[in-house]
Protein backbone atom coordinates (compact mmCIF):
# COMPACT_ATOMS: atom_id res chain seq x y z
CA UNK A 1 0.00 0.00 0.00
CA UNK A 2 1.65 3.36 -1.15
CA UNK A 3 2.07 6.55 1.85
CA UNK A 4 -1.15 8.20 0.57
CA UNK A 5 -3.35 4.99 0.22
CA UNK A 6 -3.15 5.05 3.83
CA UNK A 7 -3.07 8.84 4.60
CA UNK A 8 -5.60 9.10 2.74
CA UNK A 9 -7.63 5.85 4.73
CA UNK A 10 -6.62 6.56 7.69
CA UNK A 11 -9.79 8.00 10.37
CA UNK A 12 -9.27 12.16 11.17
CA UNK A 13 -7.77 11.38 14.28
CA UNK A 14 -5.30 8.93 13.51
CA UNK A 15 -3.95 11.09 10.09
CA UNK A 16 -3.38 14.22 12.86
CA UNK A 17 -1.15 11.69 14.75
CA UNK A 18 0.81 11.07 12.17
CA UNK A 19 0.95 14.50 10.91
CA UNK A 20 1.90 15.84 14.31
CA UNK A 21 4.97 13.24 13.98
CA UNK A 22 6.00 15.41 10.72
CA UNK A 23 5.64 18.87 12.05
CA UNK A 24 4.47 19.26 15.97
CA UNK A 25 2.01 22.11 14.91
CA UNK A 26 -1.56 20.82 16.47
CA UNK A 27 -2.82 23.29 14.24
CA UNK A 28 -0.65 21.88 10.79
CA UNK A 29 -1.54 18.24 11.47
CA UNK A 30 -5.67 19.17 11.83
CA UNK A 31 -5.14 21.13 8.43
CA UNK A 32 -3.35 18.39 6.53
CA UNK A 33 -5.88 15.51 7.68
CA UNK A 34 -8.91 17.95 6.99
CA UNK A 35 -7.08 18.27 3.35
CA UNK A 36 -7.62 14.97 2.10
CA UNK A 37 -7.58 12.96 0.21
CA UNK A 38 -4.56 13.23 -1.64
CA UNK A 39 -3.95 12.70 -4.97
CA UNK A 40 0.11 11.73 -4.57
CA UNK A 41 3.02 12.67 -2.51
CA UNK A 42 3.17 15.27 -3.94
CA UNK A 43 -0.03 16.78 -3.15
CA UNK A 44 1.13 16.14 0.27
CA UNK A 45 3.85 18.01 -0.01
CA UNK A 46 2.10 21.18 -1.74
CA UNK A 47 -0.33 21.08 1.29
CA UNK A 48 2.16 20.99 4.08
CA UNK A 49 3.44 24.12 2.06
CA UNK A 50 0.32 25.97 1.66
CA UNK A 51 -0.87 25.21 6.01
CA UNK A 52 2.56 26.12 6.90
CA UNK A 53 2.54 29.32 5.21
CA UNK A 54 -1.06 30.39 6.95
CA UNK A 55 -0.25 29.22 10.56
CA UNK A 56 0.37 31.65 13.41
CA UNK A 57 3.23 32.61 15.64
CA UNK A 58 1.81 30.49 18.40
CA UNK A 59 1.24 27.61 16.24
CA UNK A 60 5.48 27.75 14.75
CA UNK A 61 6.20 28.19 18.23
CA UNK A 62 4.29 24.71 19.16
CA UNK A 63 6.02 22.84 16.32
CA UNK A 64 9.40 24.46 17.68
CA UNK A 65 8.18 23.08 21.23
CA UNK A 66 8.55 19.20 19.76
CA UNK A 67 11.87 19.12 19.24
CA UNK A 68 14.55 17.41 21.86
CA UNK A 69 16.38 20.64 23.05
CA UNK A 70 19.98 20.29 22.94
CA UNK A 71 21.00 18.94 26.90
CA UNK A 72 22.39 20.82 29.50
CA UNK A 73 24.97 17.64 29.54
CA UNK A 74 27.79 16.45 27.00
CA UNK A 75 25.58 12.94 27.61
CA UNK A 76 22.14 14.35 26.50
CA UNK A 77 24.11 16.47 23.30
CA UNK A 78 25.71 13.06 22.22
CA UNK A 79 22.30 11.76 22.37
CA UNK A 80 20.58 14.03 20.37
CA UNK A 81 23.04 13.83 17.51
CA UNK A 82 23.02 9.60 17.40
CA UNK A 83 19.26 10.12 17.01
CA UNK A 84 19.25 12.63 14.38
CA UNK A 85 22.27 10.70 12.99
CA UNK A 86 19.98 7.62 12.01
CA UNK A 87 18.21 9.80 9.13
CA UNK A 88 20.75 9.87 7.18
CA UNK A 89 23.19 7.22 6.78
CA UNK A 90 26.54 9.65 6.17
CA UNK A 91 25.23 11.62 9.23
CA UNK A 92 26.31 9.29 11.47
CA UNK A 93 30.05 9.19 11.15
CA UNK A 94 30.44 13.01 10.78
CA UNK A 95 28.27 13.07 14.87
CA UNK A 96 30.76 10.46 15.98
CA UNK A 97 34.08 12.36 14.66
CA UNK A 98 32.57 15.96 16.76
CA UNK A 99 35.14 16.89 19.41
CA UNK A 100 34.27 17.84 23.06
CA UNK A 101 34.62 21.68 22.07
CA UNK A 102 32.74 21.73 19.29
CA UNK A 103 29.91 19.93 21.38
CA UNK A 104 30.49 22.51 24.21
CA UNK A 105 30.31 25.08 21.73
CA UNK A 106 27.07 23.73 20.50
CA UNK A 107 25.85 23.62 24.00
CA UNK A 108 26.59 26.90 25.50
CA UNK A 109 25.36 28.30 21.82
CA UNK A 110 22.33 26.97 22.21
CA UNK A 111 21.47 28.37 26.00
CA UNK A 112 22.57 32.07 24.32
CA UNK A 113 20.36 31.32 21.28
CA UNK A 114 17.41 30.50 23.37
CA UNK A 115 18.04 33.35 25.74
CA UNK A 116 18.03 35.91 23.21
CA UNK A 117 15.06 34.40 20.93
CA UNK A 118 12.70 32.67 23.19
CA UNK A 119 13.09 29.23 21.39
CA UNK A 120 15.57 26.40 20.80
CA UNK A 121 17.77 26.68 17.66
CA UNK A 122 16.01 24.63 14.74
CA UNK A 123 18.04 23.66 11.90
CA UNK A 124 17.37 20.94 9.27
CA UNK A 125 20.10 18.85 10.89
CA UNK A 126 20.08 15.58 8.49
CA UNK A 127 23.71 15.99 6.07
CA UNK A 128 25.26 18.33 9.03
CA UNK A 129 27.90 17.79 11.21
CA UNK A 130 27.84 19.17 14.40
CA UNK A 131 30.46 21.67 12.91
CA UNK A 132 28.37 22.88 10.69
CA UNK A 133 25.39 23.24 12.86
CA UNK A 134 27.70 25.02 15.28
CA UNK A 135 28.83 27.43 12.06
CA UNK A 136 25.01 28.18 11.51
CA UNK A 137 24.23 28.71 15.10
CA UNK A 138 27.19 30.85 15.57
CA UNK A 139 26.17 33.04 12.65
CA UNK A 140 22.58 33.38 13.13
CA UNK A 141 22.91 34.44 16.53
CA UNK A 142 23.52 38.05 15.19
CA UNK A 143 19.92 37.85 12.88
CA UNK A 144 17.30 40.40 13.96
CA UNK A 145 14.66 38.09 15.49
CA UNK A 146 11.85 38.93 13.08
CA UNK A 147 14.72 37.43 10.59
CA UNK A 148 15.30 34.63 12.97
CA UNK A 149 12.00 33.66 13.12
CA UNK A 150 11.62 33.29 9.47
CA UNK A 151 14.67 31.54 8.81
CA UNK A 152 13.90 28.69 11.84
CA UNK A 153 9.96 28.25 10.43
CA UNK A 154 11.82 27.35 7.19
CA UNK A 155 14.05 25.22 8.52
CA UNK A 156 11.03 23.58 10.18
CA UNK A 157 9.22 23.17 7.08
CA UNK A 158 12.14 21.45 5.91
CA UNK A 159 12.20 19.28 8.53
CA UNK A 160 8.72 18.46 7.87
CA UNK A 161 9.38 17.74 4.25
CA UNK A 162 11.97 14.81 5.10
CA UNK A 163 9.49 13.51 7.55
CA UNK A 164 7.08 12.90 4.96
CA UNK A 165 9.17 11.47 3.02
CA UNK A 166 9.95 8.54 5.75
CA UNK A 167 6.47 8.47 6.51
CA UNK A 168 5.79 4.33 6.20
CA UNK A 169 2.23 2.88 5.33
CA UNK A 170 2.29 -0.65 7.85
Amino acid sequence: MSVVTWLNGLAPHECVDVFMRCCGSSKWAHEMAASRPFADIEAVHHHADVHWALVTRDDVMEAFSHHPKIGASMESLREKFAKTATWSAGEQQAVGQADEAVLERLRDGNVAYEARFGYIFIVCATGKTAAQMLELLEARLSNAPDDEFAIAKGEQAKITHLRIDKLEAP
